[in-house]
């Protein structure tokens, strides 16, 4: 069975992230929101409320965070 792991993030009203989890030390919560984006976008979903989530594997958000330099 995989583990599977839920990063929350929610918005300020005016779109910018407020906050996000599993966030690397080395980067703010809008650059790891954008990342994340940027290399699994299949992986997130928008939800009411200004939130956020990506599903990941625990294997696949570790080498995630390696590459972002965590």
């Amino acid at each position: 069975m995989t583990t599977q792991v839920i990063v929350h993030a929610c918005y300020y009203p005016d779109g910018t992230i407020k906050e996000i989890g599993e966030r690397p030390a080395s980067m703010t919560g809008q650059q790891w929101f954008n990342f994340l984006c940027q290399k699994v976008p299949h992986a997130g979903a928008a939800l009411s409320g200004g939130r956020h989530i990506f599903r990941l594997t625990a294997g696949d958000l570790d080498a995630l965070k390696a590459e972002a330099g965590a």
